[in-house]
């Protein structure tokens, strides 16, 4: 059988409502939030008894989810929000946006940084990467054709 798409993509934060507000701020719109908990959740992610509060975001179109998760137990056991671009694992979500310029000016207030320069790719796109809520991650593309 064939793959049919992409589902989503997960990232766990300590702020829910924070990474929500910010997400929303950038253009998702929130489709829905839960606690998952129960003898199945625990069994599909091997972490056995578990409780999670979650946030599903949707892109505009409606093609795309973020799964924004926040674990209330276990506890989180690590933390590479903060590890370079170079850094093995997952590196980031990419956001195809309107206007750069206008879009980084609207997430500031909700603490997203630069991480290097807002850079202009043969005249295609400009491209940055932000350190979004809890340093996530998260980069920013605007096509200029």
């Amino acid at each position: 059988m064939a793959l049919k798409r992409m589902d989503n993509v997960g990232i766990v934060v300590e702020d829910l409502d924070a990474a929500v507000d910010f997400f929303r701020e950038l253009g998702l719109e929130l489709e829905g939030r839960a606690t998952i908990d129960g003898e199945w959740a625990g069994r599909v992610t091997g972490l056995g008894d578990q409780r999670v509060e979650i946030a599903m975001m949707r892109t505009p179109d409606g093609h795309s989810r973020l799964e924004l998760s926040r674990f209330l137990r276990p506890a989180v056991v690590a933390d590479h929000r903060n590890a370079p671009v170079n850094a093995l694992g997952y590196l980031r979500v990419m956001f195809a946006v309107g206007d750069l310029d206008e879009t980084l000016e609207r997430l500031r207030p909700h603490g997203a940084r630069l991480v290097g320069d807002v850079v202009d790719y043969q005249g295609v796109y400009r491209l940055c990467y932000i350190r979004g809520p809890e340093g996530l991650l998260i980069g920013l593309a605007q096509e200029l054709r």
